[in-house]
């Protein structure tokens, strides 16, 4: 059984989320603060967190880098804040998604079986280098190495990139890529996945600003360049 961990300093909607969670065959944990979110991940084997950017102690964001200093865990970023300026931030520190409120629990419970189930697919039985050996992925382990060096993805770059690189040369358009991540059932902004790839380039590219792997495709979307060695 999934254990999911909510965070948000609303009781209400603590108790919200965790009924239809647990009705949906999940665990639950819940956190009225940041420290408290924190203490949780470092004890429990936490499967997905749900976290609220409001928070009485630490911002959300807070919390977010940190746990991304220790794991992968997929989070779901809950916020009443509209301007995509600061959706584009949460999903630049490391959120897998997000979701504005007020929002139907419905909808939660949706986002979260869907990332899970992607994130536990694997795309590639294989493990594949790319330009003798700069860029490596491989399923088997569930790893991205860079010049050797192993680079630390959240499960929703992992899942991004592997579908790009699995077919390079192919053009992939924002929805398409969308649909591939998060289901036909998503109904947030398909430029989410502009942010992903910037996140992306960050970590793979030897220079982010002059892309040899993931290029972006004008008026389309975004392919993958790399020669196979």
């Amino acid at each position: 059984m999934k254990t999911i961990l909510i965070v948000d300093d609303e009781q209400k909607i603590r108790e919200v989320l965790s009924s239809y969670l647990v009705h949906a065959g999940y665990r639950t944990l819940e956190a009225g603060t940041g420290k408290e979110a924190l203490d949780i991940h470092r004890k429990e084997a936490v499967d997905f967190i749900i976290l609220d950017l409001m928070l009485p102690d630490y911002s959300g964001e807070e919390v977010c880098r940190e746990i991304r200093r220790q794991s992968a865990v997929p989070i779901l970023m809950l916020t009443a804040k509209v301007e995509e300026r600061h959706r584009l931030e949460g999903l630049s520190i490391g959120a897998d998604d997000y979701v504005i409120k007020p929002f139907s629990p419905r909808e939660i419970v949706a986002r979260v079986q869907a990332i899970l189930r992607r994130s536990a697919n694997d795309l590639l039985a294989e493990r594949i280098s790319y330009n003798d050996g700069d860029l490596v992925v491989d399923t088997r382990t569930k790893t991205v190495c860079k010049a050797g060096q192993p680079v630390h993805l959240t499960p929703i770059e992992y899942r991004l990139i592997q579908i790009l690189a699995r077919n390079p040369g192919r053009p992939f358009s924002r929805g398409e890529l969308v649909e591939k991540l998060f289901g036909l059932d998503y109904s947030g902004d398909e430029r989410t996945i502009d942010q992903h790839i910037k996140n992306l380039r960050n970590k793979v590219e030897t220079d982010p600003k002059k892309p040899t792997y993931l290029q972006t495709v004008f008026g389309v979307g975004y392919r993958f360049e790399g020669g196979r060695s």
